[in-house]
Formats: C-alpha cells, structure tokens, sequence
C-alpha cells in the first residue's frame, strides 16, 4: 500500500524486483552525493510496484553530471541528469537556472538522461544552481518528479549562503505559485529594469522560495510575475513586489535544512513549516503612459472612455452640435474611466464627435497637452452612417425609466434598499415611495426611511429604514408609475420589493469589537478561500461591529486594509517611489490560523487590537 508521500531533496529508498540494479547504483551515487539527492523521509517508504499494478512512483535521479558541489565546471558545461526510468519534460519553465542568462535553459532527451544545456557561455567564476520543479515526469504513467536543485561553480569556490521567504498577493494575501524572485548586487532601481539578476528562482505552490548559494553581499530583492519569462520587469505588464531595504543573507546553507528540501505540496505540515525570512507582497503599478486606451458608445445619449493610467487630467471635453451644459459626466474613483450622458432629449446624430483636451504622454515619456477627436457610432448604425434600427425592434426597455431595486434579506440591515438606474434622473419623487412592515399577525405600519445618492454614482441611491428591522416581520418596498424620469425623457413602471429578515437557527453571528483604530479601515468578512467578501464595513474610530446571518458550519477570514488616502480602495504602490501598496493584514488567531470556524447557530464575539495588528 502506497503511504502519504513526503519528497525531499531527490531520491528514494526502497528494494523491489526488476529495479535491484537500479537501487544499488543509486546507493553508490548516495555515497558520492550524500544527504543531497538522498535525504531519509519517513512519509516516503514504499515497495516500488509489482505485476500489473500501476506504476504510482515518480522517477528517481541515478546519475548527475556535474556533481553537487562540483567547482572549475567549464563554462560550456552541459548537465546530465539520468533517471531510473524513460522520462519526459512537462514543464520546459520548470527547468530554471539561477543566474539566469539571457536565454531560458534548453534540453533534449537521450535514453533516460535529460541533457540541459545553454545557448551562450556561464559566466567565470560563478556560483549556478540548476532548479528543477515541476518540469520532469515519467514517460508512463505521467508521475512528476517533486524538484531537485542542482549547485556547482565555474570558479574555484561555492557561494554558501541561503536567502527564503513568501509571495503573496497584496490584496488577498494568497500565496503565488510561479513567481519570480531576484536579488540584485547593483542596487540601483534601474536594475530590475535593465540587467538580469544575480540570482533568482522560482515560487513554489506554497508561494515559497529558497534562493541557496547566493554571495555574503548586500543585494536588493524583488519579485516579479514575469509574463515574457525574460527575468526583467515590464511595469506595464508585469506585476511587482519589493523589500524596501537593502538585504544580506545571514544563513549559512545546508543540504540537510528543511527549507531547501523539496517536500510534495500536499504534504502541508513540513511545507508550512519552512523558515520565511521575507514576505513580498505583489501589486501592480500605475501604468507610466497616459492615453485614452478605449472609447465606446453605449446608447444614443451615453459613451464612455477608458485611459490607460488613473488620474486622468482633462481641461476641456466639448461634443459637436452640443451645448456643454447638457453633459453629464462621471469619473470613477481612480480617474481611469469616465461615463458621460447627452441630457438633451434632440435626436442625436448617428455619429457623435467627440473632442477632449487632456494630459497625454508624448513620445519621450512626458505629459503634454493634446486634443482627440473620437468617433462614436451608434449601436445598430455603421461608420458610413447606416439606418438605425425601427422602432418595431424597441423593447419595453427602451422606452422606460429602468431602476433595478435590491435588498438581500440578510444585508437589508446595513446596505437598506439600493436603488440603480440606467441613467441619471431628472426628476426623482423618492417621497412617493412608501416602506411597510408586516408582523407575523398581519398588521401592517408605514415606516419611515432616509434616501442617499451615492458620492461615487450618480445613478445609484440608498433608502435606509429609520428604525430598527426585526426577524419575523415582512416589509415591503412600493414605487408608483411615473415618479422618476431619466435624462431620456421616460418615467419608471410601478414596482415592488419584499423582504424579511432570516429565521433559520442555523445562522450564526459574529461580533468584532475594534480597538486601537487610529485610522480609516476597511474591514472585510471573506469566506474560506478568501476569494470573496462576504461583509465589509469602513471604520475610522473603535467601536463593534456586527456581521449577522452567516452561514453556519463554515470558514471565515477577517481581512482589514488601512486606507492611508481615505478613498475607499486599496491604492497600490510605486517601485521607483519605493511606496508599499496600502497595507493589508489579515487576523491572526491564537492558533496561528486565520480561518475562524463558526458553528451553526453561535453567536462569537472576537476582539482585536487594530493598532497591534498592524504594527507587525
């Protein structure tokens, strides 16, 4: 019976007919390698497979050329690495050498040795390692090789010393696989730009990374999702993580140190185990060119343009045959998308001509005046003014005031009644709104209620009960006909919404009680993959908070994102201005997790000190 499966560095024990040769050439090259390729493991002993049972045993390394530890390897050296059986490269990426050259590594297979060889010369006097991870699997049954990391030197001498953290993303703290980590002896920033580094590698499932036989010198480090794969930093492109000061590895390496041994990644106790000296958290960056990336119509009186950076500066915007003051217009909170309206109840021309005064990168890299005309065609017309579509293909729709109206029973209490309109409203009778609640014997009470327009969307508006909602009761939503009407000149239809509290004894609750808040934050409740959030809240003084009608039974994370600018969103960072993204924390608990299990039915309070929190 094959057990759990803890991979260290290479190989494997084990006896077996049809591989005894093979096992006692791998005990003589163990002797020669040492605890390198062959690292006892208590999760990995196994019979290899008999008879017609399927083979479930990855390949094993039986021979290496160079040596680990090799030192004067010719710089036009090629690997040999020769398995115990017919393997195939899955992954040509997973073949990664640190320092890379110019070029990826190439390879080609001969019998059961994977030749890897290089395009241009190593470099003299260099210390290589040669990282295999998640490339090699046998030619069968598709078995994958865990890793192996190969070192050796073009000089007389190894570099010894061992650097390791964690990539994450900045946002949801996830740790990401197949990030590029680089450390730099030229400490200037120009270099993540222009030069490879002196040493990089690869992150793991577990977003971990061990950069081993690096230099006792001082280096910068980084991380970069690198989508050309030629170990630079495309800010345009790529995404980027920093340690804002300059580093010098202090551990010295050791084959037999858990955080360069190769470890199956389901085997998630020796995986979280591993030491992380630094945690990089990757963000993406403002572009650094400013144009406008796109630009549609989307109706005969809207359109809507997109620039490539936020921030967008426009002096003047102006549309042919249209007075100005019958614009209508609506940035985004980052200022890289604005939507405009045409409140003007004229027909408008098939065409609309658009032209906008802003702050364009020229062709030297700076922001200078410019002024674009941009051709919007209308839906359903053409470039050289084709028919618009009859009237007979109007929907209902389109000649109506639309308002989409929700209320979620189990948010009713926090987000009220949310109100979003097609299009801005010239005329709203919110007053002639009315708001009821039905108790379980029936009776009914009007109730009053407060109405918000959203600071950040015209379009959408907020009725908020004054008084409190309680579980049990029904309350219902009415609009009557024609009392909105939008910048086309419709009015809305009659409309109505139901809600009730829920009632299942099976949801829970959960209280936060804040301390320490000396600042503004945004709270999320997100759920176990923490991939969505479940609640949110923005606070800026202690105070409780309470998260009502979660599911029972389950997992939940509590994500709290200090908002330095006081924007409502997480504003990223700058690599030349050495500006961390705005920071992200997630609550610790006692056990060291982040998961908080909330049965069905409880009612939790946690209490967390936002300012210690943080301080970390």
């Amino acid at each position: 019976m094959n057990r759990k499966k803890t991979y260290l560095n290479a190989g494997r024990p084990g006896e077996g007919s049809g591989r005894g040769a093979l096992w006692g050439l791998a005990a003589v090259l163990a002797a020669v390698l040492g605890p390198v390729l062959f690292a006892p493991s208590c999760a990995n002993t196994k019979t290899p497979p008999t008879g017609g049972k399927k083979d479930t045993i990855p390949p094993v390394i039986v021979g290496l050329r160079p040596l680990p530890g090799d030192v004067n390897v010719p710089t036009d050296t090629k690997i040999q690495i020769t398995f115990d059986e017919y393997v195939t490269v899955k992954e040509p990426k997973g073949i990664y050498l640190s320092p890379p050259l110019s070029k990826a590594p190439r390879y080609r297979l001969k019998g059961k040795t994977v030749e890897v060889y290089f395009e241009e010369p190593l470099r003299d006097s260099t210390t290589y390692t040669l990282n295999l991870i998640g490339a090699i699997a046998d030619n069968n049954e598709g078995n994958m090789y865990p890793g192996f990391t190969l070192y050796f030197s073009t000089g007389p001498s190894l570099d010894s010393m061992l650097v390791t953290g964690t990539v994450v993303d900045c946002n949801t703290l996830q740790p990401v696989k197949g990030a590029t980590v680089m450390m730099y002896r030229d400490l200037a920033d120009s270099a993540l730009f222009l030069s490879t580094p002196d040493a990089s590698v690869r992150t793991d499932d577990w977003g971990y990374f061990a950069l081993r036989n690096v230099a006792a010198a001082p280096y910068r480090l980084y991380a970069i999702l690198d989508e050309a794969n030629n170990n630079k930093y495309d800010p345009d492109n790529d995404k980027v993580a920093f340690v804002d000061s300059v580093i010098i590895p202090s551990i010295v390496v050791n084959d037999t140190l858990p955080e360069v041994l190769k470890y199956d990644m389901k085997d998630s106790a020796h995986c979280m185990a591993r030491n992380s000296q630094y945690e990089l958290a990757l963000f993406r960056e403002r572009p650094s060119k400013q144009l406008i990336k796109e630009h549609k119509r989307t109706a005969p009186r809207s359109f809507y343009m997109s620039f490539m950076a936020p921030d967008a500066k426009i002096d003047s915007m102006w549309i042919r045959g249209i007075p100005h003051n019958r614009l209508i217009t609506q940035f985004n909170i980052q200022r890289d998308s604005l939507e405009v309206w045409v409140n003007d109840r004229r027909r408008m021309p098939d065409t609309l001509h658009v032209f906008v005064d802003y702050l364009k990168t020229d062709s030297l890299g700076k922001l200078e005046p410019f002024t674009e005309h941009l051709r919007l065609y209308e839906e359903g017309g053409s470039k050289s003014g084709g028919r618009r579509s009859s009237r007979r293909d109007l929907k209902h729709d389109d000649t109506t005031c639309v308002v989409e109206i929700k209320a979620e029973a189990d948010k009713v209490e926090q987000d009220g009644f949310v109100f979003n309109f097609k299009y801005p409203i010239i005329w709203e009778g919110f007053d002639s709104v009315t708001l009821k609640s039905v108790n379980p014997r029936q009776q009914e009470a009007m109730m009053n209620f407060k109405v918000r327009r959203d600071s950040l969307n015209l379009r959408r508006y907020t009725l908020t009960p004054t008084e409190k909602l309680l579980p049990g009761y029904e309350y219902i939503l009415k609009v009557p006909w024609r009392q909105f009407r939008d910048i086309n000149g419709y009015y809305n239809d009659s409309s109505q919404v139901k809600v009730s509290l829920p009632k299942d004894d099976k949801l829970a609750s959960l209280t936060l009680n804040l301390s320490g808040v000396n600042a503004k934050y945004i709270v999320d409740l997100l759920n176990e993959k923490r991939d969505k959030v479940v609640r949110s809240y923005v606070i800026e003084e202690d105070g409780s908070l309470l998260f009502p009608y979660i599911k029972g039974g389950s997992k939940y994370s509590i994500r709290l994102t200090e908002d330095r600018n006081r924007n409502g969103v997480v504003d990223t960072g700058s690599l030349l201005e050495h500006r961390m993204p705005e920071k992200v924390k997630l609550f610790r608990l006692r056990d060291g997790g982040y998961l908080l299990n909330i049965p069905e039915g409880a009612e939790l309070e946690q209490n967390i000190d936002v300012a210690a929190l943080f301080a970390d």
